[in-house]
């Protein structure tokens, strides 16, 4: 769907696309912020999963995004037409 020319549909994809890389992002930092634990580096272990924890926040900030973006799409459609 295309609204005010935008094309809705695949603006959406590309979010998904954009959590998708942050997914496999995140399971990285999870592997290894458990193997710096298992070889005692503590600050790096911390750090990581901090890391972690912050691209949990970013996933959750794109899904917000993704749902403003069907909103903003419904009202963007909605126009007025004025006679002069």
């Amino acid at each position: 769907m295309c609204t005010n020319g935008m094309n809705t549909g695949q603006f959406a994809t590309m979010i998904e696309q954009i959590d998708d890389h942050i997914k496999l992002e995140r399971r990285w930092a999870h592997t290894l912020a458990h193997r710096a634990e298992d070889a005692g580096y503590e600050t790096a272990h911390r750090k990581l999963h901090e890391a972690q924890r912050m691209l949990d926040d970013v996933r959750a900030m794109l899904d917000e995004a993704k749902d403003a973006l069907e909103e903003d799409a419904t009202r963007a459609s909605v126009f007025d037409v004025k006679v002069v």
